[in-house]
């Protein structure tokens, strides 16, 4: 049963999920986090961060490792936990793959129409808003500590996410060495 509802749940995300990965981190949160409760807040701050961190998409990495998280926490076992985590990542590709052998060709022949270009205008602010959205979710105490609980985690956490910031949209530093040195920042303050 669960995995069908793994199927199911990534299939709709993949369905729904415009603005390619990053847009679709806040429905893969809402699902597994807070609608199944197959993984914590915490839990899935790590596989997001696991996930950019891996090569390819971040959204199928995100559900190759939350498919194998919740069928590992159902206490199935290891192999079990593969099989959920190929459901979860084959469904949240299905939905995309299905619909451009649709309309791949319709598409070509249409995409200079005003009502084409009328809709592709009308979808990108959804997608920076679901971007925006998965931004924001990420901004928990999980992530940045709280002033009231930890002050020294939390204004060391809004450094590292400022100077990253800075550093990739001001002065052009290479993300992969910005993604290096907050690793590193962030290791030293496990200590």
């Amino acid at each position: 049963m669960i995995y069908l509802q793994l199927f199911l749940t990534f299939f709709q995300i993949g369905l729904f999920g415009f603005g390619g990965g990053y847009g679709m981190l806040s429905l893969i949160q809402n699902q597994t986090v807070y609608n199944h409760a197959w993984l914590t807040a915490p839990e899935f701050t790590n596989i997001v961060a696991i996930s950019q961190m891996t090569p390819g998409p971040i959204s199928i990495n995100a559900a190759t490792y939350c498919g194998y998280t919740a069928i590992h926490k159902a206490g199935m076992g290891e192999w079990a936990s593969i099989l959920g985590s190929a459901t979860a990542t084959c469904a949240l590709v299905l939905p995309s793959f299905i619909l451009m052998i649709l309309i791949c060709r319709v598409f070509m022949k249409y995409m200079n129409t005003p009502t084409v270009q009328n809709i592709m205008s009308g979808l990108r602010p959804a997608v920076v808003g679901l971007i925006a959205a998965a931004a924001l979710l990420l901004m928990t105490p999980e992530n940045f500590s709280s002033p009231a609980i930890n002050p020294w985690n939390f204004w060391v956490s809004i450094a590292i996410f400022v100077a990253t910031f800075v550093g990739t949209k001001f002065v052009k530093i290479n993300p992969m060495k910005m993604i290096s040195w907050a690793a590193f920042a962030g290791l030293m303050l496990l200590y």
